[in-house]
């Protein structure tokens, strides 16, 4: 398994639509970096984000999650409260490759204002946007820059392709626009 360089991601992207849209060099004057780098992808916030709020006092349940734990917030710049979260997505649409994985951290200019952002691997054969974890952990408010980088991808290219992709076990994610907010699959 190796780690895919730039020349791989641009022709991926070009040829397969891999990361749509695509920008092919790494934009940072004046902005949060974000596009091609040298082993990996900064990817980009939207302007679209659901923040945890409190107001209900309700629990946070991953089986039953309450939609009105968050508060939908649409705008350049999203004041994420201190010690609180809140998930976005980003502007790229993915449709990975069968034999590759991708694994996503998060970008230093929030990591050293103490922002930390998760995400999940994009499996195999995924494709859709991908919803992004932003916890503030600061006892200060943070800002957080729509259409700007949040996070770099690095791919993952397989020895062998994997013998069932996320999209042939039609994962809960797949083709996800938007923020997705937690599913559970029922049982039939």
């Amino acid at each position: 398994m190796g780690l895919k360089p730039d020349k791989w991601i641009r022709e991926k992207s070009l040829n397969e639509a891999m990361i749509t849209p695509f920008c092919e060099g790494l934009v940072g004057e004046g902005v949060v970096s974000y596009g091609l780098s040298s082993y990996g992808y900064d990817i980009r916030v939207s302007d679209e984000f659901k923040i945890f709020t409190n107001i209900n006092a309700e629990v946070v349940d991953p089986k039953d999650f309450n939609e009105n734990n968050v508060v939908d917030f649409k705008g350049d710049i999203c004041i994420v409260p201190p010690n609180s979260f809140a998930l976005a997505r980003t502007v790229e649409y993915f449709r990975m490759p069968k034999d590759t994985l991708a694994i996503c951290l998060g970008k230093s200019t929030y990591a050293r204002c103490g922002i930390i952002v998760n995400v999940t691997p994009f499996e195999p054969g995924f494709e859709g946007h991908i919803t992004i974890e932003i916890s503030n952990t600061t006892p200060l408010p943070a800002k957080i820059y729509a259409n700007e980088g949040i996070a770099q991808v690095l791919f993952l290219e397989g020895d062998e392709q994997c013998e069932t992709t996320y999209s042939d076990r039609k994962g809960k994610y797949q083709s996800q626009t938007g923020i997705t907010l937690p599913r559970i699959l029922k049982q039939q």
